[in-house]
């Protein structure tokens, strides 16, 4: 008496099981490397056993588990086009990113030495410096001269290095969240 594995009944896990011998022989020709070939047929597997729901039985199954596994060997060739190799951890060593709370802080003392500003001032800073307004603009929407505005923004500008102790470029905050914000006040 020959004794079956239990489901061995069903047609669908009878002839995908006979399928996979030749579905390996298929995977290792595409991939050339017998590991990475296993790995694309389980996959292939995988995805038709939860699609059995779509085959058409009686349709060919075997050309059926081929295309699944052609596109699965596709799909992942593009993505690992976009992915960089570092088995060695070369790349991710010298990754460095600057903690973003000392950005946020950079900018909430901005913010507080701005609002202490004279409200002339702060409205000539921020409509050149952050809405980019020439002078020219910025000094027809407060109803002045130029050269008034001129002079607010410059206060403006040495009042917040003042008050922040800001000596040169170099010294914003490190993230990119506070930096443009706060080289527009500062550097025109």
């Amino acid at each position: 008496m020959k004794i079956e594995p239990k489901g061995a009944g069903d047609p669908f896990k009878r002839d995908l099981l006979a399928v996979v011998p030749n579905l390996r022989a298929f995977a290792v020709s595409l991939c050339g490397n017998p590991d990475r070939a296993d790995d694309l047929v389980q996959d292939a597997i995988l995805k038709a056993w939860g699609a059995q729901a779509n085959f058409q039985p009686g349709s060919n199954i075997k050309a059926w588990i081929f295309t699944i596994l052609r596109n699965e060997f596709y799909s992942q060739m593009r993505k690992r086009g976009r992915e960089v190799q570092d088995s060695d951890g070369y790349f991710t060593s010298n990754l460095a990113v600057h903690p973003s709370q000392y950005g946020l802080l950079d900018l909430q003392d901005f913010s507080k030495a701005l609002s202490d500003l004279p409200e002339d001032q702060r409205e000539a800073l921020l409509l050149v410096g952050a809405a980019g307004f020439a002078y020219e603009e910025a000094a027809e929407i407060c109803g002045c001269r130029v050269g008034t505005i001129k002079s607010r923004v410059s206060r403006a500008r040495k009042r917040l290095q003042e008050v922040l102790g800001v000596e040169g470029e170099g010294e914003f905050g490190p993230d990119g969240a506070s930096a443009p914000v706060t080289m527009r006040a500062f550097v025109r």
